[in-house]
């Protein structure tokens, strides 16, 4: 049974990885338009934040990763920050929406679902009712506004969360370091990764990105990166997997909200009819997942 503390621990956590992350398609954008090149960005934002967490994860008494924990590390950072993160911004930087993107990123929870059977998880029939039922709203808003975009974008943002649901998967089952050392280690590797990666792609910083630019990389580095990426690390280590990654559900109705308000983008019926659905099916799913843990627990003697 969790406790209070924990309770709190694993709602602020969740509400950290719906609302933060579904800011952060958005704040890719602005980057981007602002003068940041796509890997090089991205090499910079979890730099910065696994340098920021490392400090701060050796002040509060953790040891300095082994070599196995560090390759283990830069492993689940390639494929969620590299495969996931970095193949999403090269695909907002052809032109695909943010709408768009989280759109397609809110299948990463089905992929989780599959890629999981083969390491021996099976959602329960309720959980795939309601990754199902979130899905489908995901699929109404998928209707709202200009959705054309490249092949290439296209391409990248099916790609992108399957990778980002292997990395998922897997990080249940290598040895890590604990905490926010772990997070710290995994933002490294996979930010010097996106760094090695940007400058094999030719990407280069040719002129001062402007202010609205660098406000932007701020807001992943500190929001995006060490407050909601820790978040959603503590999740997959607290909660099912189907909870943990049934932020894809609401991140594109943030997207959407936040394009209309901030964006100038225009905004029909499909939004006031995809959001309650959306909520649903997350609803849905920590029922599944509340009652899982109802019948794992041991019954108390009676005296």
């Amino acid at each position: 049974m969790i406790n209070d503390r924990q309770r709190f621990a694993i709602g602020s956590s969740i509400l950290a990885v719906y609302i933060i992350w579904g800011s952060t398609y958005l704040g890719l954008r602005f980057a981007l338009e602002g003068g940041f090149p796509p890997f090089l960005m991205g090499g910079i934002r979890f730099i910065a934040a696994g340098l920021a967490l490392y400090w701060w994860a050796l002040r509060n008494g953790s040891s300095h990763p082994t070599p196995r924990e560090w390759r283990n590390a830069t492993v689940i950072g390639g494929l969620m920050l590299v495969g996931g993160v970095g193949l999403v911004t090269i695909a907002e930087d052809n032109g695909v929406g943010s709408g768009v993107v989280a759109t397609a990123i809110a299948a990463m929870p089905l992929w989780v679902a599959v890629l999981g059977i083969g390491f021996g998880h099976r959602p329960h029939r309720l959980e795939w009712f309601g990754l199902l039922v979130g899905f489908g709203g995901v699929v109404m808003l998928s209707f709202e506004g200009d959705f054309d975009t490249t092949t290439l974008g296209l391409i990248l943002v099916i790609i992108a969360p399957v990778w980002w649901a292997l990395g998922s998967v897997l990080l249940g089952r290598l040895v890590l370091p604990r905490g926010t050392m772990g997070t710290s280690a995994q933002m490294l590797g996979g930010g010097v990764l996106l760094a090695l990666g940007g400058l094999l792609r030719g990407e280069q910083i040719t002129e001062m990105p402007t202010i609205g630019a660098w406000l932007a990389l701020g807001y992943l580095i500190v929001f995006g990166s060490i407050w909601a990426f820790g978040a959603y690390i503590y999740l997959l280590a607290n909660v099912r997997p189907a909870v943990a990654t049934s932020y894809a559900y609401v991140n594109p109705a943030v997207a959407v909200l936040l394009g209309v308000t901030l964006g100038a983008e225009i905004v029909s019926g499909w939004t006031l009819g995809g959001l309650p659905v959306i909520l649903l099916g997350v609803a849905i799913v920590g029922l599944a997942q509340r009652r899982s843990r109802h019948r794992k627990s041991p019954k108390r003697p009676d005296n």
